[in-house]
């Protein structure tokens, strides 16, 4: 059977709108879950990735009301604004999904560049290992951090920090990207629910009163 009738459209759009706010929620845990290594924190994707899931969590309180209340300006502004978070959303795990191994090395280059030498020593505590990278172009640099690394396993070798943090990092962006992309199309459902639900009049209403 269609659900096509007031009710059916509403709690449709109510349930569909607490997925959001399960889905906020679980965008802004993995990013974070990322962030705690240390190793995307200056990744402007994962900034947005963070800021993407808490828009939604508003929006989906706004479509919550206007869903609960029949409230034709919210529903308006509902749609508006999630097709908006649709093209932001879809941008950003895009973005996630596209990053290769030596675009993310890059990424991870500057943000280890940018360090103060305790933040290095804290991250190297943290991931057990030593050093960014121990090739030809990052030589000095691993020279010096190696020289600073204050790690247990220093005594018996120690694994190298690009590599432990590139693991992570893929890791992260992928699943980043692989669950805001699969629910960034729920997006469209909701924006064709409300604007459904909107059209629709409520059975207990005043006829005269609809807009």
């Amino acid at each position: 059977m269609v659900c096509g009738g007031f009710t059916c459209s509403k709690n449709a759009l109510i349930a569909l709108n607490v997925v959001y706010i399960l889905v906020g929620l679980l965008l802004i845990g993995v990013a974070a879950w990322g962030k705690s290594y240390g190793i995307v924190s200056s990744i402007n994707i994962i900034g947005g990735v963070i800021a993407v899931g808490v828009f939604l969590l508003l929006i989906a309180v706004v479509g919550l009301i206007g869903a609960v209340n029949h409230h034709q300006v919210m529903l308006f502004f509902y749609m508006v604004i999630l097709f908006l978070v649709f093209v932001i959303q879809f941008g950003v795990s895009c973005s996630c999904l596209a990053l290769n191994r030596s675009q993310q090395e890059h990424l991870l280059k500057l943000t280890w560049n940018r360090m103060s030498n305790a933040t290095r020593r804290d991250l190297e505590h943290q991931l057990d290992c030593c050093g960014f990278m121990n090739d030809t172009e990052n030589i000095a640099i691993y020279t010096s951090d190696y020289s600073l690394c204050k790690v247990p396993c220093k005594s018996t070798g120690c694994k190298i920090c690009g590599n432990v943090m590139l693991t992570h990092s893929g890791q992260a962006l992928r699943i980043l990207g692989g669950v805001g992309l699969f629910f960034s199309f729920t997006e469209i459902l909701g924006v064709w629910l409300a604007m459904r639900f909107r059209n629709q009049k409520d059975p207990r209403a005043n006829p005269s009163a609809f807009l």
